[in-house]
């Protein structure tokens, strides 16, 4: 993985991929305690930032892997992600998903044309599923987070908060990123390193779902325990990646670890303050910058909001913790 790829991913999807705002909010700026940047990716074609990541995946596959047809497993956002590049290629897709995923994701994800195939997270193995799956069809496996093109898809997120940042003249801060295998925080990660070295990179994680956090802590990759019930879904992985966690070591300051309420919050924040919908793994970023003050020194926190993909019952949830 180099900036290279993320450049070259950058290329592939321009015009296809939405170049996503900066959002602020004095009264989000109060209750942090400093200056608020929310990269608001929710607003992404398919409601999060994984269309970067499978559109520059796709992009770089030859006419006759578009022509059988691509697979990959995701509880929602990937999925989708994948499903409309495939489409947008003309190319069959095949998208795993754990059965508890939010229903919004699922229908979605046929919608977009792809088959669904539903597992158990917590009795099966999804990695064996589609290995099986892909050997049976002769399908390219796009991994949701360990993959190089993926990886430099997400990073193309980081060109765009280093160009941003620096236009408004932002060149020290935290930025604080929703994780789950990786995949968008090593992207972001080494192409911030490139571009905008005093932009520091960190993990934001779900208690209970901190292996990233508790990977950069050893130094080793470390796993979950569990893998289903929790509401922050869309950032819920066994462990980081092969690829992404060396990528993180390197790059990454310590991770933060919030709350599913303090997610709930930052939900109907978002939507109060900025107008935009979060769901609450999408979340986790501005829950940390909000409501974990003592985890930052410097007076600026770019969170990015990474996916929007939330059930209605969710939301409405989260939106009662205004009250």
């Amino acid at each position: 993985m180099n900036i290279d790829m993320i450049r070259a991913a950058a290329e592939r999807i321009k015009g296809h991929a939405r170049r996503t705002p900066i959002l602020t909010s004095p009264f989000l700026d109060d209750i942090a305690g400093r200056r608020v940047f929310v990269k608001a990716e929710c607003l992404q074609h398919t409601g999060s930032f994984k269309f970067r990541g499978g559109r520059s995946a796709v992009s770089a596959l030859g006419d006759n892997a578009l022509k059988t047809g691509v697979i990959a497993f995701s509880s929602g956002n990937h999925a989708q992600g994948v499903a409309l590049a495939a489409r947008e290629f003309g190319a069959p897709a095949v998208i795993i998903m754990p059965n508890d995923a939010p229903t919004i994701k699922i229908e979605n994800t046929r919608a977009l044309g792809a088959e669904v195939v539903l597992y158990d997270r917590e009795t099966e193995d999804r990695d064996e599923i589609g290995a099986r799956i892909s050997q049976e069809r002769g399908l390219v496996l796009i991994k949701p987070f360990d993959d190089p093109q993926v990886i430099a898809g997400q990073g193309t997120t980081g060109l765009e908060i280093a160009e941003d940042m620096n236009a408004i003249g932002v060149t020290d801060a935290d930025v604080m990123v929703c994780c789950g295998g990786g995949g968008l925080t090593s992207g972001i990660a080494l192409a911030l390193a490139a571009d905008a070295p005093g932009l520091r990179v960190r993990p934001a994680e779900p208690e209970e779902f901190d292996d990233v956090t508790r990977s950069l802590k050893s130094g080793k990759i470390e796993s979950n325990a569990r893998l289903g019930g929790s509401l922050c879904d869309a950032i819920v992985t066994r462990q980081p990646g092969n690829l992404t966690f060396p990528i993180m070591q390197e790059h990454c300051g310590p991770g933060v670890v919030v709350s599913e309420e303090e997610c709930l919050r930052a939900v109907a924040l978002a939507f109060d303050r900025l107008r935009i919908v979060v769901e609450p793994g999408g979340a986790a970023a501005l829950a940390s910058a909000l409501f974990h003050p003592d985890e930052f020194t410097g007076d600026a926190v770019v969170a990015v909001a990474t996916g929007g993909n939330v059930d209605p019952d969710v939301f409405a949830k989260a939106l009662e913790t205004l009250k």
